[in-house]
Formats: structure tokens, C-alpha cells, sequence
């Protein structure tokens, strides 16, 4: 059976919104819903705060810039934490009863890297120490963020933590800006961005879950990913290169997840049919030399990527047309 769900970011500003984003999860998307994130609520619910919100062990709080390591928590380092278990709380409320596989999401070490600050200023990514004392500080809180999903979810029997990457190919090419604009950081090299994947991803076996990275970043070195212990590999269909389809038919060959991003994260005007949708995956696969039959098991369909920028409107039909994709195959 091939499966659906959601990248992640839906659209809303408030908590009700955010409990109507739980909802949308679970009814639309029944055989793998995912813990929403609503980043419109401020940036204690943005991909980097909420993760920030998930890490042990260092201090952080909100400046003009953005998010910076400190000696101490802050305030709003400790409310992006309350937030965090507000919204758990909530899906936990709404998932009562729930059996099956569930998915949630927090950003990956090297993204974390190049939007969190060091104490002084200028990212994280700069200093080979810092970061690796913030891969070090997602691993860790990783393991108790897992634990506390499981004892909220019992009936959960299949937990994927999904690692969201979108910076790793400007952090591996060297295109992230400095603070002042007018530089770059220096190139990460893939052995380096490999291994802190690894510790992370491997955080997440660890604790008993299923580790998926997703990316829908055009150049995006999958098959490194993948080395680095990813099970999953979530991907937007649109952005795919011919290099990439060797990564990921072995990666489908060797029994690892490939979620395909099909539907537009925002509503273009010409809304595609699920039957155009259907036909595209299995051009896509046949491009892979697979046979549908053979991988539907490990494919899953999603929209292209986060739905934070779509109308309550097109998130509903977005995760709908998911479904009926996935229904089809």
C-alpha cells in the first residue's frame, strides 16, 4: 500500500488554527498523519525555533537577527519549549485511540547550523566547534523528544522523525551569506556534513524511530544522505535532476522509503487532476527502471513541499489529492 502525508508547515497564526491543522492531519491523511507546525504563530513555532525547542544542554534566545546560542535559556527560548508541549498536547488530545505509523519533523544539524547565531554573532556554521556542539545538543534532545512522542502516541508502531535539510546544498556548495552580506561561509565538505547526519540520524534510531531527510532544495546529494543512515529520503518531484534518480532507485532497491513531492505546496490556479498526478509517478518510476508493484510498499506521496504559504482551502485539497495519489497506485 503506498501512503500519504504532509512535508510538515501548514498555514494559520493562532492556536485554533493550529488545532485545525491536527485535524486536517488526521483525517486526510489517516495512514501516516504528521505533528503539524503552524510557523505563522511566531518564531517560537518556526522550523528553527521549534527545533531549538528540542535541544538539551545550551542556552539560547531570541535576538533582532534571529535565534542565538547563549549562556542561558532565555524567555522566548523557554516559550518556543511551552509551545512545543502545548502543541503536543494537543495532538496527543486529538490522536486518543490512534494505531499505526505518524511522522513528525525538526530541522536538521546543518540547517540549524546556518540560521542559529554563536554568542558573539555570525552563524553557528562558522565555528567547527559550535556546531558540533549544536549536532551534539539536537542528538541528545532528540532521544527525549522521541521517548515523550511514544508515551503520547501508544498506540504509534511505526514513529518516523523526519530531518528537514533545505540548506544543506548552499552549506555543501559554500552560498551562505555571513552576517554582513558581502560574504560567504566557507564549504562544508561532504565526509563533515555526512558525519553530523550521522550522529543525528542516528539519535533517532537510537530512541526507537524510523529517520527520514527531506529536502525539496534542488541539489541535494541524496546518495550521501542516504550513506549517512537516512531510511527515508523526502523529495520534491519538480526539482530532480538525472543525476539524482540513481541515488534514489538504490536507495527504493535497498528497501529505504522515497516520499515524492507531487502536489503544488500553493495553489497555482490550474489545480492538477489526481489522474495527471498518478501518471506522472509512474513515468517517474519507469524513468527508475522500477516496477510500481514492487515499491509501492516504500513510496509515499506528499505535496512538493511545506504548506506554511498555501490558504486553509488549498492545504485541505493539497493533502486530499496526496491521498487519492497514493490511492491509486
Amino acid at each position: 500500500m503506498t501512503m500519504a502525508t504532509g512535508v510538515g508547515s501548514m498555514p494559520g497564526e493562532d492556536d485554533r488554527e493550529y488545532a485545525e491543522a491536527v485535524r486536517l492531519s488526521l483525517g486526510e491523511l489517516p495512514d501516516l498523519p504528521f505533528v503539524p507546525e503552524v510557523p505563522g504563530r511566531g518564531p517560537g513555532a518556526g522550523m528553527t525555533g521549534r527545533t531549538l525547542g528540542v535541544v538539551v544542554g545550551i542556552g539560547v534566545d531570541l535576538q533582532p537577527a534571529g535565534w542565538r546560542l547563549t549562556d542561558a535559556s532565555g524567555i522566548d527560548h523557554r516559550r518556543a519549549r511551552s509551545l512545543l508541549a502545548q502543541d503536543l498536547d494537543q495532538v496527543e488530545e486529538q490522536a486518543q485511540g490512534y494505531a499505526g505509523a505518524f511522522k513528525t519533523q525538526v530541522t536538521g544539524p546543518w540547517t540549524l547550523a546556518a540560521t542559529t547565531e554563536k554568542p558573539r554573532g555570525d552563524k553557528v556554521l562558522s565555528d567547527h566547534g559550535a556546531r558540533r556542539d549544536l549536532t551534539q545538543a539536537l542528538a541528545e534532545g532528540l532521544l527525549g523528544h522521541v521517548a515523550d512522542l511514544k508515551r503520547r502516541l501508544p498506540g504509534v508502531d511505526r514513529l518516523i522523525v523526519q530531518v528537514d535539510e533545505p540548506a544543506l546544498p548552499a552549506v555543501l556548495a559554500g552560498s551562505i551569506p555571513t552576517a554582513s552580506g558581502f560574504g560567504r561561509h566557507r564549504t562544508v565538505h561532504p565526509p563533515e556534513a555526512s558525519a553530523a547526519l550521522e550522529v543525528v540520524l542516528g539519535a533517532i534510531a537510537e530512541a526507537g524511530a524510523e529517520p527520514w531527510v527531506h529536502s525539496c532544495a534542488p541539489g541535494v546529494p541524496w546518495g550521501l544522505v542516504a550513506g549517512a543512515g537516512a531510511r527515508g529520503l523526502s523529495v520534491d518531484h519538480d526539482v530532480l535532476v538525472p543525476q539524482d534518480l540513481d541515488a534514489l532507485a538504490q536507495a527504493l532497491d535497498g528497501g529505504a522509503v522515497v516520499a515524492l513531492g507531487m502536489v503544488p505546496s500553493t495553489d497555482t490556479g490550474a489545480v492538477p487532476s489526481e489522474t495527471a498526478l498518478t501518471e506522472s509517478v509512474l513515468r517517474w518510476l519507469d524513468m527508475l527502471g522500477l516496477d510500481p508493484a514492487g515499491v509501492r510498499e516504500r513510496l509515499v506521496i506528499t505535496p512538493s513541499c511545506g504548506l506554511a504559504g498555501a490558504s486553509p482551502d488549498w492545504s485541505r485539497e493539497a493533502l486530499g489529492l496526496v491521498r487519492a495519489v497514493a490511492g491509486n497506485l
